[in-house]
């Protein structure tokens, strides 16, 4: 073991002419000898690194790629259903509308009827109540006619007594009296 060493200890011995040498002692040396070491390490093992971290990522790309295409195409299929339902939501508002238009029509229609009967039933009602109302006026107005004519035969019958009082004896005045009243009864007993 003391061969092993030996070469080490005695390069440690040799002056530095300006050469390149390793220092051994670890208190002694630098940061270059550590920086060198990772450097060679970083470009070598770059290689093999980059070759694993490549397929990696390769594969963590190509995994990720399939999920965005997965969630766009169930993106574009929930699209294309809610297009569908929407044609369909607009399909069956316009067949409300429809109805309801024509509910309306028929409403507006009905009224006019409703409206119409109810002024042909009240020009009935005005009728009939218009019936009575001119048999009424006609019988005042028959009875006034009557009245009228009573008197007119009463002052008729006053002044005919009048002049004949004036102008007859009593005798010939009671026989034109009771003449007159057998007229006046007869009159009154026949209708008109």
């Amino acid at each position: 073991m003391k061969n092993v060493i030996d070469p080490f200890i005695s390069l440690s011995y040799w002056p530095s002419a300006g050469g390149f040498g390793s220092n051994t002692n670890i208190l002694e040396t630098n940061i270059i000898n550590p920086s060198v070491v990772l450097s060679v390490l970083i470009y070598f093992g770059k290689g093999v690194c980059a070759s694993y971290n490549l397929l990696s990522l390769s594969n963590l790309l190509d995994n990720r790629k399939e999920k965005i295409l997965n969630t766009i195409r169930n993106s574009e299929e929930l699209c294309k259903g809610a297009i569908d339902q929407l044609e369909k939501a607009r399909a069956r508002l316009r067949e409300v509308e429809m109805i309801g238009d024509k509910i309306r029509v028929n409403g507006d229609s009905q009224v006019e009827r409703e409206k119409g009967d109810l002024i042909n039933a009240a020009s009935e009602n005005l009728e009939q109540f218009e019936d009575p109302k001119n048999e009424t006026v006609y019988s005042e107005q028959q009875r006034a006619i009557d009245q009228i004519r009573q008197q007119v035969s009463r002052q008729a019958l006053r002044r005919t007594i009048g002049t004949l009082n004036s102008r007859f004896k009593i005798e010939l005045h009671l026989r034109t009296i009771n003449q007159n009243i057998g007229l006046f009864r007869t009159m009154m007993n026949t209708p008109d």
